[in-house]
C-alpha cells in the first residue's frame, strides 16, 4: 500500500513548488483530497502523507527526528524528473501542525534539510476537548456537510481521536525552538480547541510569521465551509513566498 497520496497540476504547466500535507488526529490522507486538488490546480505539486502517531511517544526528540526523515523521503519522492521543485512547504493540520512546528523549530545541525516555509492549520492548545459522541466530534471539527460526509464514510478515520493529548514538547516547539522559516498560522475563530491568545503571542514572537483567522471556521479549518477561502490564503502565501515575501497584490483603496 502506498504511503502517499499525490495530486498533480494541470498538464503542460510548470510546477511552482512542492507542498507536503500532514493530517492530524484521526484523519487520513483521504481527508485532504479536496484541499490537495485545489492547490494542485494552481500548479503546485502536492503530496499528502500519513499523520504523526501520538500513541506511546516517549522520546519526542527521537520521534521528531523520525518524522523529519519521513518527510524528507516524501519530498525527495516528488522529483520524478530532475530536482525537487522549490519552494518546499509543509502544511500541517492539528497534531500534524504540531509535528511540523517541532520540525521547523529544530536548532543546530539536522540530518535532513528543513522546509522553506510551513503552514500550521488548527494548531491545538494544551487542553484536549472531551467529546462523548461522533456528533460531538463533528461539531468540534466542522459545519461543512461535505467534509462531515468524508469523515463519516471513511472507515480509516479514527473516531474519538481528538481526545488524544498532544505532547507538550510539540505544543511548545514554536516558542522554544529557533524558527527561521516563514510561518503561516491558520485558525478558525470558532475553533474550540485553539488557544487563540497564545497563537497571537506566538505569531508576534516569530521573525517571519502571519496569523490568519478564518471567520466561522471550526477546528478543521482547511476543510470547513470556508475551505475555498482557506485554500486561497494558503495559495496567496505560496505565491508571496515565491516573491521573497513581498505581497503580489496589495489593496490601495476599497469600499469594504
Amino acid at each position: 500500500m502506498t504511503q502517499y497520496t499525490d495530486h498533480y497540476g494541470p498538464e503542460g504547466l510548470r510546477v511552482r513548488g512542492t507542498v507536503v500535507v500532514v493530517p492530524g488526529r484521526g484523519e487520513t490522507r483521504a481527508t485532504y483530497a479536496r484541499f490537495g486538488r485545489r492547490l494542485a490546480a494552481d500548479a503546485y505539486r502536492v503530496r499528502v502523507i500519513d499523520g504523526p502517531e501520538l500513541h506511546g511517544i516517549g522520546d519526542v526528540e527521537a520521534a521528531t527526528s523520525a518524522f523529519a526523515a519521513r518527510v524528507a523521503e516524501a519530498v525527495e519522492g516528488t522529483a520524478s524528473e530532475g530536482d525537487v521543485v522549490r519552494p518546499v512547504v509543509l502544511v500541517g493540520a492539528d497534531s500534524g501542525a504540531a509535528a511540523v512546528a517541532a520540525l521547523a523549530g529544530r536548532s543546530g545541525e539536522t540530518a535532513v534539510p528543513l522546509p522553506d516555509a510551513v503552514v500550521l492549520a488548527g494548531l491545538p492548545g494544551r487542553a484536549p476537548e472531551t467529546v462523548e459522541s461522533w456528533d460531538d466530534e463533528l461539531a468540534v471539527r466542522t459545519s461543512c456537510p461535505t467534509h462531515r460526509g468524508v469523515l463519516t464514510e471513511d472507515p480509516e478515520v479514527r473516531r474519538g481521536a481528538l481526545d488524544d493529548a498532544v505532547p507538550d514538547a510539540l505544543l511548545t516547539a514554536l516558542n522554544e525552538g529557533e524558527v527561521d522559516v516563514p510561518v503561516l498560522l491558520l485558525v478558525g475563530d470558532a475553533d474550540p480547541l485553539a488557544d487563540h491568545e497564545a497563537l497571537a503571542q506566538t505569531t508576534k514572537s516569530l521573525p517571519r510569521a502571519r496569523l490568519s483567522v478564518v471567520h466561522g471556521a471550526h477546528h478543521d479549518v482547511l476543510n470547513d465551509l470556508q475551505h475555498r477561502s482557506a485554500a486561497g490564503e494558503v495559495v496567496t502565501f505560496l505565491e508571496t513566498l515565491r516573491n521573497d515575501l513581498i505581497p503580489v497584490v496589495t489593496v490601495r483603496s476599497s469600499a469594504w
